[in-house]
């Protein structure tokens, strides 16, 4: 089949974990391309705010790999799917269990379904070496899973991936900007073959185009073999900073090594851990019969990381590694001031009158976290998010995606955008260690044409004890960092307060 005769089938193809860093990418690729492309994710807010959510040739389709009939519906008709899951993200250390779970519900929808050929990208790394990671047995064990079943697989294998927003690329960026001062384990001299995300998604594209890739494996990488030390130098080079001071070590475990990342970049050790296991093994092509039959400019490391640099400096990163993972919506949220019979609701709430149009308002409210802050304590927030970190959370390191805008599904800081309506609504979903569930709520409503009411109300469902005594402990904190926020956006959009922020207690829902 040649690739006009598979534009010709009009048959969706299937692209799973829509919202994942590949997948995110790989979709706008295909639509641009002239297919019919079927999402599929466990968020339909999350697909339909990403740019291409709304383009005629998309269909949105809510499922879970764990869930295999939900799975079967979204392959219904597909010729060609793209199995881009994987679950260290959402499951944190629990991801091999899902991944085999949804590898055999993949296998088993497929098969159900009929359809032509699965494409699975997997990671690269001999699989009889001494020192091969939990993370890529998983990977590994993930294709033979797929190839069990009676579809065609194709597997492509990939070391670190290249690119704004991957979280190989994140941790060697924020070790690279914020320690001049390595004390490196022996990884850092193991020989890999990275490749630009660019090559990954033009394999991506193509094994759908070739019929002859059909149930094989292939080694995908580009044309440098470098050592990790290689890589942080280039990036340095990059950015403008000196060479990083390396001192090397014989011993640092992976298990300390993810501990410190978790400290000095958004990649929490949960996710640092499993990358890092896999760092202490050759990753290198060992065969590269993909090259024959899909061509392509293979990007240089240099080139690959000035590129992401440029993409973050203009604010242009499409997809993510935080954008990964299901965005809960807990139960409580929609009760309203209503009896909520799973427990105690308890509130904190401001609001002031400002003399501006909503309009005006709403892009210092757009802007909030990140870079900007939060117009207020902003030593507090640090202390909370240092405390978050220590604890094991995510802290304030992830950042936002851009300082200007945001979408359904953004991790910011940390917090999660669960809902936005501009220029009227933000809702957070709190992704903290707390003894209970949080958000964070701002509301703006026209009160004339020259001026609008901006409202901040907190809302926390404790666990037990401990959560009711966290709640009430930062409760006096809340009431000064609410306040003075309130006038913090007022200011940061050149508009002057009608009234002082007043404190109003929304009506407590007990069980």
């Amino acid at each position: 089949m040649t690739p006009d005769n598979v534009l010709d089938d009009e048959r969706p193809v299937l692209v799973t974990g829509a919202t994942g860093y590949v997948a995110g990418r790989l979709v706008p690729l295909l639509l641009e391309s002239g297919y019919r492309v079927r999402t599929m994710g466990r968020s339909i807010e999350k697909m339909a705010a990403r740019p291409w959510g709304r383009h005629p040739n998309v269909e949105l389709v809510k499922g879970d790999i764990m869930e295999v009939d939900s799975l079967k519906k979204a392959v219904a008709g597909c010729g060609t799917l793209y199995y881009l899951v994987h679950s260290m993200i959402s499951q944190k250390g629990k991801y091999r269990h899902a991944d085999r779970t949804g590898s055999r519900n993949m296998a088993l929808a497929a098969a159900d379904q009929q359809a032509d050929q699965i494409i699975y990208l997997g990671g690269l790394g001999d699989i009889t070496h001494k020192n091969i990671s939990r993370h890529l047995m998983s990977r590994h064990e993930v294709g033979l899973i797929l190839k069990k079943g009676p579809v065609p697989v194709t597997i492509l294998r990939a070391a670190m991936i290249l690119g704004s927003g991957s979280a190989s690329f994140e941790i060697l960026r924020y070790l690279a900007e914020r320690l001049p001062v390595m004390i490196t384990p022996k990884w850092v001299h193991m020989p890999t073959q990275p490749i630009a995300i660019t090559n990954v998604l033009g394999y991506l594209k193509g094994c759908l185009e070739h019929p002859e890739t059909r149930g094989k494996t292939f080694d995908i990488g580009g044309p440098d073999v470098v050592a990790y030390q290689d890589l942080f130098k280039l990036f340095t080079r990059e950015v403008g900073l000196p060479n990083p001071l390396m001192i090397k070590v014989p011993v640092l475990t992976p298990r300390l090594s993810s501990l410190w990342i978790h400290l000095v970049t958004p990649v929490p050790a949960a996710i640092a851990q499993p990358l890092t296991e896999g760092l202490s093994l050759p990753t290198i092509c060992r065969e590269t019969a993909i090259q024959d039959i899909i061509p392509q400019d293979l990007i240089s490391c240099q080139e690959a990381i000035a590129r992401a640099v440029d993409r973050i400096r203009q604010e242009q990163v499409d997809t993510c590694w935080a954008d990964a993972g299901e965005m809960i919506h807990p139960e409580w949220t929609h009760c309203g001031d209503s009896d909520y019979s799973g427990g105690t609701i308890l509130q904190c709430g401001y609001w002031a009158r400002i003399n501006g149009p909503a309009e005006a308002l709403w892009p210092a409210v757009n802007k909030l976290g990140g870079q900007t802050g939060y117009y207020a304590a902003d030593m507090l927030w640090k202390i909370r998010g240092l405390l978050d970190i220590v604890t094991g959370g995510v802290g304030l390191n992830r950042g936002r995606r851009s300082r200007v805008r945001l979408q359904v599904g953004d991790a910011l800081d940390f917090w999660r955008v669960l809902d936005l309506k501009p220029p009227s609504k933000l809702l957070l979903l709190a992704e903290m260690r707390t003894p209970g569930q949080a958000l964070l709520e701002i509301r703006i409503e026209p009160i004339n044409e020259t001026q609008c009411r901006i409202t901040l109300l907190s809302r926390f469902l404790p666990k037990g004890l401990a959560g009711l005594a966290y709640w009430y402990i930062l409760y006096p904190f809340h009431q000064y960092v609410f306040s003075q926020m309130l006038k913090g956006i007022g200011k940061a959009a050149g508009l002057d307060l009608a009234s002082p922020p007043q404190r109003f207690t929304p009506k407590i829902s007990r069980s």
